[in-house]
């Protein structure tokens, strides 16, 4: 009686050493998937895009329609197919604007074409006073070049090892790093993510 009693104490601890053992692999399935990271090519940018920080990590692009006249009214960004993004519901009543990365104004040659900027594959949490002011101006100065010139454009987006998020979910960027290539010549700008108001773009190119 006393063996068959081991046993099954022994059977009963298996049973539960293999539950536990099952569910902690399924979390970490779970955690692994959502972990992904994804490069994904558009018709106008490339991104790899983080899955658990709810971000891009880096948008490269070209410019396309310098002097494009096409309008955004109505437009909002838009929730791709298969890739866990932000939302909405991460940019509703704060100070971080939905940053385009790849600029609308680079691609407004129609309609269709713009649109397509505005893919939440293609937003980042950017302080609105960098969004609105020197990022804004440095992006004029991208489509002025491209008047002239071939101009590229690499867009590195910097979290901290432990980054801030939002309420809902969607990590902070720390930090954006941009760099321009047209003709010959390359310049590199690293902006931090925060009250830019009284600078200008020039203060941030690495020398």
């Amino acid at each position: 009686m006393i063996k068959l009693l081991d046993m099954l104490n022994k059977f009963g601890k298996n049973i539960e050493w293999k539950i536990s053992t099952f569910f902690i692999l399924l979390l970490s399935l779970i955690s692994f998937d959502l972990s992904a990271q994804k490069i994904i090519e558009t018709d106008i940018f490339t991104v790899e895009y983080s899955e658990e920080l709810e971000q891009p990590l880096w948008v490269e692009y070209s410019v396309l329609c310098p002097n494009g006249d096409a309008s955004r009214s109505g437009l909002d960004f838009w929730e791709p197919e298969g890739v866990h993004t932000s939302d909405d519901d991460d940019y509703y009543d704060n100070e971080w604007d939905k940053g385009h990365l790849a600029p609308a104004a680079a691609f407004n040659c129609d309609r269709e074409t713009l649109k397509k900027t505005f893919s939440f594959l293609n937003s980042a949490l950017q302080h609105e006073s960098l969004n609105r002011g020197i990022w804004n101006r440095l992006e004029g100065f991208e489509r002025n070049l491209a008047n002239f010139y071939d101009v590229s454009v690499r867009i590195d987006v910097i979290f901290d090892e432990t980054p801030q998020r939002v309420p809902t979910g969607a990590a902070i960027p720390k930090e954006f790093k941009k760099t321009i290539t047209w003709g010959d010549k390359t310049a590199v700008f690293l902006f931090p993510n925060g009250d830019t108001r009284g600078t200008d773009w020039i203060d941030y190119i690495q020398k």
